[in-house]
């Protein structure tokens, strides 16, 4: 399999959470594009990707779009379309923006799909730190507080995906970082395509900088692989993150542009 389609695979398969998360939502194949649907009135949360290549002779992206806004019209007026650049043809890539813009869709970050075979050593010793699973109540619980905190998502929205027990039931395991029994730090994985994915990396902003983000990766991708030796490594970046993904041994593969309806 190509690189980006590994890592775009992936991430579909991480993005099926947002759909079974709440009890509320769904899961919709359509025809070129899979729709999840949180149940929530939340933009980020409701969420489609192409399920295959769209090209200008066919129409591919507009089509693509036209069925997941009918999907949607009958359920939210605010969903997510994560593009994958790869799986545009030149000519329609040079008009996606366009396209986009005629569904009411904006751009709103482009973090880019990266790959590692392996995990790189540390340049410098890393803080202690206990990477427990999201197994329970109170790990449930700090994994939403973390990713209000350093997501900017509403309080209610985050527990109502993330505090719910059947959310950790399929293939998204989160992780939690504690120091001295407090959560400092989230990390969540999922096997797919042939490759372990990293979501929601996050720490909290009085502990940044000190290691804590990567040493909490570092523990569990070792968990994850305790149970599965499934290689490469994959994920999508944010702007602040990229450097040290680059320093543990990622290289960029393939580049997203995450839209939002207006």
């Amino acid at each position: 399999m190509r690189e980006f389609l590994t890592v775009e695979e992936n991430l579909r398969c991480a993005m099926r959470f947002f759909g079974e998360a709440t009890g509320k939502g769904e899961v919709r194949a359509l025809d070129r594009t899979v729709a999840m649907y949180s149940g929530l009135e939340y933009g980020v949360f409701n969420i489609s990707l192409l399920t295959r290549p769209a090209g200008a002779n066919d129409g591919g992206l507009g089509a693509a779009l036209a069925e997941t806004a009918l999907y949607f019209k009958e359920r939210t007026k605010r969903w997510s379309f994560w593009l994958c650049e790869d799986l545009l043809d030149s000519a329609t890539r040079r008009k996606t923006r366009q396209i986009c813009n005629d569904f009411g869709l904006r751009p709103i970050s482009y973090p880019p799909g990266m790959m590692a075979a392996a995990l790189l050593p540390p340049v410098r010793p890393l803080p202690k730190i206990e990477c427990r699973p999201v197994a329970d109540d109170k790990m449930r619980g700090a994994f939403a507080e973390i990713t209000s905190m350093c997501f900017e998502i509403p309080p209610g929205i985050a527990t109502a995906v993330y505090g719910q027990e059947n959310a950790w039931k399929g293939a998204y395991k989160g992780f939690v970082g504690l120091v001295n029994g407090r959560a400092v730090a989230i990390a969540a994985m999922v096997e797919a395509a042939g490759a372990l994915g990293i979501y929601s990396l996050a720490t909290i902003p009085a502990q940044r900088h000190q290691g804590y983000g990567e040493a909490l990766l570092r523990a569990a991708t070792a968990a994850s692989r305790a149970k599965s030796s499934v290689e490469p490594l994959i994920l999508q970046s944010t702007e602040a993150g990229h450097a040290l993904y680059r320093r543990m041994g990622f290289r960029d593969v393939t580049k997203f542009t995450v839209y939002l309806t207006r």
